[in-house]
């Protein structure tokens, strides 16, 4: 089987819109978490996200490009040219060699609103233009990046919820090592708009910590009380390493496990015993023992029972003593981008010897197992690291990715 390497990776997120901004918001604990007045207005409980600017993409664009492109869309194309440009991958080059598409995004809220609002409105169904369907569709992301760089390899989208970004790039990995495909860019991608997160507030699930946005997420900590949403998008390249190495392409890391599995119980709570078959079918795939791993991205999102089963299932196979913390600290929850963003920021991590701090965090509470949660930068050589993304519907995934040693 082919070994899998990445050779590229992009970033838009509230952290940051370039690789050296998000590696110094994490090197120094700083967070994207903001209070978006505006959401009271809407009817939201808690007006806390993290804020994401939307790129302007005229003249970098054609209008018949941009019309059939929603917020994450634009969030996606940004990572991607920063993904591509690293890896040295042009449009003549992509053009004339295949290289597929698998991109995590679970929703198009807001252009599915709109176009229903304008329809309400004017009675005329023609009035939504040429462009509606194509930011409605789930898979806006992947129809538009294929059209606008050319990638005529395998391409769709992978619907996971919070898990999709992480799926996408495990589904990646399997396709590159099978030998189905020679590279594959993959991510994920997540609206920040109020219609994408109106029912998640409705559920009474994010912080309504609102007089300090910046310390409102605490994952693992005793006085969480939500999450926070956010969003971006983020790209990374896979390919062979035999296709990277024949390119003289500079190679990131490897890719060297991919756990899943899913709960079959609640559509909501998450389950221990689903997230260790992940965790363990990962390992296994990977052929490392527990304590080869030297940190662990975890999913903790803030919520009271979500980082109390994820830290029983982390207590479980790993014990106390790897370094383990939440990036979630400083985004909040980036949903459907998350699982690969996180795998971007440990990337980072790995480059630079450090583990970036799970800020927020003071005390668990009793009951949680004693995991080893860094709360303040910890220089530490990394080469191995695991990150976990779990979702409704009980999907599970884990992806762990080595340095890079030839």
């Amino acid at each position: 089987m082919n070994r899998v390497v990445i050779t590229g990776m992009g970033i838009h997120s509230c952290i940051g819109t370039s690789l050296e901004e998000v590696k110094s918001s994490l090197y120094h604990g700083k967070s994207g978490i903001i209070l978006d007045e505006p959401r009271k207005d809407f009817g939201f409980r808690s007006a806390l996200t993290g804020m994401v600017n939307e790129p302007e993409l005229k003249g970098e664009l054609s209008r018949r490009q941009r019309i059939g492109m929603p917020q994450q869309a634009k969030y996606a194309y940004k990572a991607t040219q920063q993904a591509l440009e690293m890896a040295h991958l042009d449009i003549n080059f992509l053009a004339k060699n295949e290289t597929g598409i698998l991109y995590g995004n679970d929703s198009s809220a807001k252009a599915v609103m709109e176009a229903i609002d304008q329809v309400r409105i004017k009675k005329d169904t023609t009035l939504l233009g040429s462009g509606s369907i194509f930011q409605s569709m789930n898979c806006t992301v992947t129809m538009n990046l294929s059209t606008i760089f050319k990638l005529k390899g395998i391409n769709f989208t992978v619907s996971a919820a919070c898990a999709s970004g992480s799926h996408a790039i495990g589904l990646a990995f399997l396709f590159i090592q099978q030998g189905w495909q020679d590279r594959i860019l993959c991510g994920g991608a997540q609206e920040i708009n109020e219609y994408a997160m109106g029912s998640f507030d409705g559920l009474g699930v994010f912080s309504v910590d609102e007089l300090n946005p910046t310390q409102a997420s605490k994952p693992f900590d005793k006085r969480r009380d939500g999450l926070i949403p956010s969003g971006g998008a983020a790209s990374l390249v896979l390919e062979s390493l035999e296709s990277a190495q024949t390119r003289g392409a500079n190679i990131l890391a490897e890719v060297v496990g991919y756990g899943y599995s899913s709960n079959g119980d609640h559509i909501s709570n998450p389950s221990r015993e689903g997230q260790l078959v992940s965790l363990s079918r990962a390992l296994k795939q990977a052929q490392l023992n527990a304590n080869d791993i030297d940190y662990i991205n975890a999913h903790a999102t803030s919520t009271p029972m979500g980082d109390l089963i994820e830290a029983q299932s982390i207590h479980e196979i790993f014990g106390s003593k790897i370094p383990v913390s939440s990036t979630k600290s400083m985004t909040g929850h980036e949903c459907w981008m998350a699982g690969a963003s996180e795998v971007i920021y440990s990337l980072l991590m790995m480059q630079e010897d450090f583990v970036a701090p799970n800020i927020n965090f003071e005390e668990s509470e009793e009951d949680m197992p004693k995991i080893n949660i860094i709360n303040k930068t910890k220089h530490h050589s990394i080469n191995h690291f695991l990150s976990n993304s779990f979702g409704f519907g009980g999907t599970n995934s884990t992806v762990i990715i080595k340095k890079y040693n030839g």
